[in-house]
């Protein structure tokens, strides 16, 4: 396919890279940081456009690759012809795009992805069109990116988005949270690297609850005691130690009565 990308940022990067990985042309990438642009372009062989009126409209999609907050507005301001525009958010509707063009949908990938990854992770993409035929095409493109490819609306997609933001961004935060501690207490935060491997590899074996342990999941209650006076002069830390513990807690009673 024939392809201009609109955006210049990590997902338009990744997506982009994986597209020529994939042999499909990137005509153009478009967006309004000239350096950003012209960086990216420069990457994926394509010209540069920085005005919607440079846009090729003869292209096979327009992959619009920006924050989900600009996507209405970046979306109102293009006129793709009869190319098949696609937005990337997990969290906006495909309906924002249907007063710019007639044949619409979403690819977005559920994935965190850094324009500074040298190798490019597994991708899985979810996708959506307003049509039967726009949909099949978002298919044939998505497939030839990705082995992992499922149609979810936007209510699917949604609730997909939360998920990836608990898995993903909170879990990262309380990295930063154990990371932060152990610099304060002079102790060796790669220590936990396997530990988060190996945990992290276990759920492609088995569910999360089959798989939690910790003092919670045991009833430990001086050991949890124990943990939280040590983490009295961390009180973020604290007070979701003392959360999830309690959550930890009530799930396993629920298990345990299913």
């Amino acid at each position: 396919m024939r392809i201009v990308i609109i955006g210049s940022g990590n997902v338009a990067n990744i997506l982009g890279r994986r597209c020529r990985q994939a042999g499909h042309t990137i005509v153009q990438v478009y967006g309004r940081n000239r350096q950003a642009v012209a960086a990216l372009a420069d990457l994926l062989g394509a010209a540069v456009a920085t005005k919607p009126a440079e846009l090729d409209n003869t292209v096979d999609v327009h992959l619009l690759a920006v924050s989900d907050g600009a996507v209405a507005a970046v979306a109102g301001a293009l006129k793709p012809g009869n190319s098949l525009l696609l937005h990337t958010a997990g969290s906006v509707s495909k309906e924002v795009l249907s007063t710019a063009a007639a044949r619409y949908g979403v690819l977005y990938p559920l994935q965190s992805l850094r324009k500074e990854m040298e190798r490019l992770p597994e991708i899985p993409l979810l996708i959506d069109g307003n049509t039967a035929e726009s949909l099949q095409e978002i298919e044939t493109l998505a497939t030839s990116l990705s082995e992992q490819v499922q149609q979810a609306d936007d209510n699917k997609r949604l609730h997909l988005h939360v998920a990836a933001v608990v898995v993903s961004n909170f879990t990262n935060h309380l990295y930063t949270l154990a990371d932060n501690y152990c610099k304060a207490e002079e102790l060796d935060f790669s220590l936990l690297y396997p530990l988060i491997n190996e945990v992290a590899q276990r759920l492609q074996l088995a569910s999360p609850a089959a798989l939690q342990t910790g003092p919670a999941i045991r009833n430990d209650t001086p050991t949890i005691e124990k943990h939280l006076i040590l983490l009295e002069e961390y009180p973020a830390l604290q007070k979701l130690y003392s959360l999830f513990s309690e959550s930890i807690r009530e799930s396993s009673v629920v298990n345990h009565q299913s």
